[in-house]
Parts: C-alpha cells; sequence; structure tokens
C-alpha cells in the first residue's frame, strides 16, 4: 500500500478538508456522542473557521491522508498536481515546543478506509516527523467510548497516561483517554 500525507496549503484544500470533517463526523461519531454534540464539535473544532483558527493560534498543521493506488492517486493531471482523487481521511495537530511533543489532534478515516491500515501508515508519518524535528514524544486524546481508535493506537505503543473530561462548552463534555507513544 503506497500511503501519501498531503500538506493543505491553499484555501480551497482548506475548504475540502472542512467538508471532509463534516462527511467524517457524521457518518462516524453520532452512534457514539449523538448527534447534538457531534454538530457541536463539527462547528467549533472541524468547521473552516475553527481549522483557520487553530493554523492562526496553535500552529496546527494538517494532511490529507491519500492512497496513491486510489484512480487519480497524488499523480492526477491536476494543474497543481492535485485533487481530491484517492483522499481517504485527514490528519493534523502541532508541535509543543514546551513539552517537546506533538499533539495528535485528528486521526479521521472514510468508513470504506477504515480496518486497511491507513492508521498505521498515518503513526508512522508522525513517527518520521517527531524524529525529524527532534520532538521525544507524541500523544492524542481519544474518546473512552472509541474502542477501535483506542485498540488501533495501542497496537502502534501508545500507552494510556491520563483519563480526562473536558467542558467544551453548551453542556457537552469530551470524556478522554490521553495516550502517549515515546520516541525510541
Amino acid at each position: 500500500m503506497s500511503v501519501s500525507f498531503k500538506p493543505v496549503e491553499s484555501e480551497d484544500e482548506l475548504r475540502e478538508l472542512a467538508r471532509l470533517a463534516d462527511e467524517i463526523w457524521h457518518e462516524y461519531w453520532p452512534a457514539i456522542i449523538g448527534d447534538a454534540q457531534t454538530d457541536y464539535m463539527v462547528e467549533n473544532f472541524q468547521s473552516l473557521s475553527a481549522m483557520q483558527r487553530g493554523i492562526a493560534e496553535q500552529g496546527y498543521r494538517y494532511w490529507f491522508i491519500v492512497d496513491d493506488a486510489c484512480e487519480g492517486g497524488e499523480a492526477n493531471g491536476a494543474a497543481d498536481g492535485w485533487s481530491s482523487q484517492g483522499i481517504v481521511g485527514y490528519t493534523g495537530g502541532y508541535a509543543e515546543p514546551e513539552t517537546n511533543r506533538f499533539f495528535v489532534s485528528k486521526i479521521y478515516l472514510l468508513a470504506d478506509a477504515r480496518g486497511h491500515g491507513y492508521c498505521s501508515k498515518t503513526i508512522g508519518f508522525y513517527d518520521e516527523l517527531c524524529r525529524a524535528e527532534d520532538l521525544h514524544a507524541m500523544y492524542l486524546t481519544v474518546n473512552k467510548h472509541n474502542e477501535l481508535g483506542i485498540r488501533a493506537y495501542l497496537a502502534k505503543g501508545f500507552e494510556t497516561i491520563d483519563s480526562v473530561e473536558t467542558d467544551i462548552g453548551n453542556g457537552f463534555v469530551m470524556d478522554d483517554y490521553i495516550m502517549e507513544k515515546q520516541m525510541s
């Protein structure tokens, strides 16, 4: 499997990312957190304006997860060398110089892409990024009821280091584990 990570660089790509986030979130999360909290979290954390704010205020970086074998893949003949063909999901996060870690804020896959090794490839991508940026660890939060995610992260060397409940407003709470992977 050939997977690449296409940096989100233009406003058009950021709009496509927000559209993809809305699709993935509304397909996956209502069964776990309900429709109302899904809508709230998409608007406040996965929308175009939320992503723009994260880039400007926290140094977020985003990437499309692209299966290069899918029709079109990376080399699709578009003028800028990119189109949405082959995208199976997205990921993003930011480096924390004060902790010397990378916060993996997002790894989200389309329904048909789950269980095919894309999460493993994404963790490998972050392994390389952390080494290149001389960061000693990466960490993430995962919903305590997201059994698929928890199993995937444990299999990739993450350990649960904390359990948190975070009030995100409007009467909603994120009930998460914090999981960390040390760079060896």
